[in-house]
């Protein structure tokens, strides 16, 4: 009863702060100084009176901006997100198309950072002062002070056009034929269609932008282990669980691992939203078909309902996964939903 009642606190807030980024974006929407009559109407017919009405009375550009707001809400309500003024499409329907290839760039990074950053932090932390714990230190500082963009470039001119052992931008071969879309992940998708060479050149050209886009996050989740497990090992439970005879590996796994994934979960929900919305220049970098590249040709183009749905949808990610968060923070620490 408890956590329902946590969870329907959680989740009543959530809805003013959607409110509050629809709101927020519509008001910048309106300051930003072009007139958007200009922009959805060609060129050749922009002198046209009649076409110039019809333009402004399909967007309601002839109404008061609390109208103009309404009608906005009732069409996300819809989701009608508006045409996108560069592909004549609306706007659900390419982000939608788009969004499957940054989640499987953001999870492939997430991974990375999970896979390589929690152990990492847990030796670094247990041997702290050792050359490991320098290294990674060392390692750490240079990934998080490099901007993904710079570090792109990097990667591409060393790995690719140097050395030549890794493939270069895009998603999959040019010279090869893309599976049937089903789950929108280029691998997956290969192998429910048993391409195996697909598979593998779609695999490979996640190598890099996965490197490149989990980075920094591994960078913040090593940091964080290391420091959680250093202060873990202090506490008097861990004192008394050696006093019982208990081995190492099974106090620093049964008990101090334990109390690090606290901190770890809202550091790992919230990063997995700031990837998302962080890939604008990984993306472009490297030519990957997802939300950050649609991001930053909408915002070259001036394609307003684009960047607003595109936003729209970051935002609410961020609101999305902070909700789970809280719930499976309230989950695993009961002290959490009893004080919420």
């Amino acid at each position: 009863m408890l956590l329902t009642r946590y969870v329907a606190r959680r989740l009543l807030l959530t809805i003013p702060l959607l409110i509050g980024i629809t709101l927020v974006l519509f008001l910048l929407y309106n300051l930003i100084p072009v007139d958007p009559v200009a922009v959805l109407i060609p060129e050749s017919g922009f002198r046209d009176p009649e076409l110039t009405a019809q333009t402004i009375e399909r967007w309601g550009l002839d109404r008061s901006l609390p109208e103009q707001y309404m009608i906005y809400i009732l069409n996300l309500l819809r989701g009608d997100l508006g045409i996108s003024f560069i592909t004549r499409q609306p706007v659900m329907d390419d982000l939608l198309t788009r969004l499957p290839a940054t989640l499987e760039l953001t999870v492939c990074a997430m991974l990375f950072a999970i896979v390589v950053g929690i152990p990492a932090g847990l030796i670094a932390g247990l041997r702290r002062g050792g050359w490991f714990d320098r290294v990674t230190w060392l390692g750490t500082l240079i990934t998080a002070s490099i901007p993904p963009f710079w570090l792109g470039l990097i990667y591409l001119t060393v790995f690719w056009y140097d050395l030549r052992i890794a493939v270069g931008p895009g998603q999959i071969g040019s010279r090869m034929n893309r599976p049937e879309v089903v789950t929108g992940f280029i691998t997956l998708d290969s192998l429910i269609a048993g391409d195996l060479n697909a598979f593998r050149s779609g695999l490979a050209h996640l190598v890099l932008p996965t490197l490149v886009l989990g980075g920094f996050t591994l960078a913040v989740v090593l940091r964080l282990t290391r420091a959680a497990i250093i202060e873990e090992m202090r506490r008097e439970y861990i004192r008394t669980a050696r006093s019982k005879g208990l081995r190492e590996r099974t106090i620093v796994v049964r008990h101090g691992l334990r109390n690090v994934l606290l901190p770890l979960v809202t550091l790992l929900g919230l990063t997995f939203a700031g990837l998302i919305g962080g890939a604008v220049m990984t993306e472009t970098v490297f030519n990957w078909p997802g939300l950050g590249q649609y991001l930053v040709q909408a915002s070259i183009n001036l394609d307003y309902p684009a960047i607003q749905g595109g936003t729209l949808l970051v935002a609410t990610a961020y609101l999305l996964v902070n909700l789970l968060v809280d719930v499976l923070y309230g989950i695993l620490d009961p002290r959490v939903r009893d004080d919420g």
